[in-house]
């Protein structure tokens, strides 16, 4: 028994002694990472945290037009922006159809704002 014990602990100790300076290195492909960093603005946090996505989504048309067909509707200007966030907070209905959005009359002016320019921006 205290063999094995013995024998255990020796190839323990050989698996483990092994580190990446042993290793010949020219077989290691050496991977860049990605400096990446995913800035999210304030509106994309406002709409992420508020009931849109239940009717929105960012590419596809769900019971509202999806986030880019609004982009692409509207061009990004001050004018477009304060319409797009009074139909934030007042709702409305017949631009996309007869389903008609929610009013979200507790949003601050200037988050529906924030809301519209990040769906604006999104143009391509």
């Amino acid at each position: 028994m205290k063999l094995k014990y013995l024998l255990f602990g020796v190839a323990l100790i050989s698996l483990t002694s092994f580190s990446n300076d042993n290793l010949d290195t020219k077989y290691i492909k050496a991977t860049k990472k990605s400096n990446a960093i995913f800035q999210t603005s304030d509106g994309e946090k406002l709409i992420a945290k508020s009931d849109c996505v239940g009717c929105h989504k960012l590419d596809k048309k769900l019971i509202g037009p999806s986030y880019l067909d609004i982009a692409k509707k509207y061009p990004s200007n001050e004018k477009n922006v304060a319409y797009l966030s009074g139909k934030i907070i007042k709702g409305g209905s017949g631009v996309w159809g007869t389903i008609p959005m929610a009013a979200h009359t507790s949003l601050k002016k200037d988050d529906a704002k924030s809301m519209a320019k990040y769906i604006l921006s999104l143009k391509k």
